[in-house]
């Protein structure tokens, strides 16, 4: 990798693609390729084709996707599994038809069955059934993961996969219906602040565990992951299994969670929890020992990640 590559940063406007580019600067690299969803469509394969034509692209961060939580997948399953196999094929088609070098595919931890063992390991993919709440998203993310195989399979593209667990920070979506967990309820603590309500109710259970990694610590993995000469990278992969897990090694249930985002937010009423409501998959832990073997570990804490998510959020409403 050289420090004058022209990178394309797929989604930069996004959470994870703007942390992305910010990491790049940080560390010297200026070349940075971005286009807007105006300038761009992804998913149109025309304009991949015309754009990779003509911009000599040396790596891409395939940061780009349809995202949301629960309620969204659930709500727009269609759009979820069209919009991401495509942006995925015309991304990383386009990219080896114009000689793309190196390329990063961004994916989720959603790709494992529901009750794959924990921690969830690489090898768990495809060994269970996915959770049914986002199993469309979670299909297109694995065929992306495929996808990237079977391009180094047939025509030797270094093309190489990170899995983030649930990731948050500034860039979040803080919608009251369709975001993830922490910025909705970053919002919802906040605005029962503000209001003086006396409850917060969350839906589920409580129960189920999640681990969260802050952004930034995701946007240095993957710059740390692509930096990698690929000798390194492929002794710590399989042709089969090419992926990487990115994650902090720490759950926490939502219960938790939810308690110290009160705090965090200074809220001070009751936490109720609707049970009608579905909790989605038991736990999700990912087994980061792969990443960890490659030299690269998490630095940024649930609590003051969220502190800083927070600060995110109060900036955001006043934008």
């Amino acid at each position: 990798m050289s420090k004058n590559d022209r990178i394309f940063v797929a989604g930069h406007r996004g959470m994870v693609g703007s942390a992305i580019v910010r990491k790049l600067q940080e560390q010297g690299y200026t070349n940075i390729v971005t286009r807007s969803r105006s300038e761009l469509d992804l998913v149109q394969q025309s304009e991949m084709k015309r754009f990779f034509a003509e911009e000599s692209i040396d790596q891409v961060y395939m940061a780009a996707a349809k995202v949301g939580g629960i309620l969204a997948n659930n709500d727009y399953p269609a759009d979820f599994i069209y919009e991401n196999l495509m942006i995925e094929a015309n991304v990383i088609h386009e990219a080896w038809r114009a000689g793309v070098k190196r390329m990063l595919f961004l994916g989720s931890s959603c790709i494992y069955p529901r009750l794959a063992p924990q921690p969830m390991a690489e090898n768990s993919l495809l060994t269970g059934v996915l959770e049914a709440t986002n199993e469309p998203y979670a299909i297109a993310k694995i065929a992306g993961i495929k996808l990237c195989e079977s391009y180094n399979r047939q025509y030797g593209t270094d093309y190489r996969s990170v899995m983030p667990t649930n990731l948050y920070g500034p860039g979040d979506n803080y919608d009251a219906q369709k975001s993830h967990v922490i910025p909705g309820l970053l919002r919802r603590f906040h605005e029962a602040k503000e209001s003086g309500a006396p409850e917060v109710v969350i839906w589920g259970t409580g129960k189920p565990m999640r681990e969260f990694l802050y952004v930034d610590d995701m946007a240095e993995a993957c710059v740390h992951v692509m930096a990698l000469d690929a000798e390194t990278y492929q002794k710590n992969t399989q042709p089969m299994l090419s992926h990487i897990n990115v994650g902090t090694g720490e759950d926490i249930t939502i219960r938790d969670l939810a308690t110290t985002i009160g705090e965090v937010v200074g809220y001070s009423g009751r936490i109720g929890f609707d049970t009608s409501k579905p909790d989605g998959t038991p736990r999700k832990l990912m087994d980061v020992g792969r990443l960890h073997s490659l030299g690269w570990y998490a630095r940024i804490g649930l609590r003051e990640g969220l502190a800083k998510a927070y600060q995110d959020f109060l900036s955001s409403t006043r934008r």
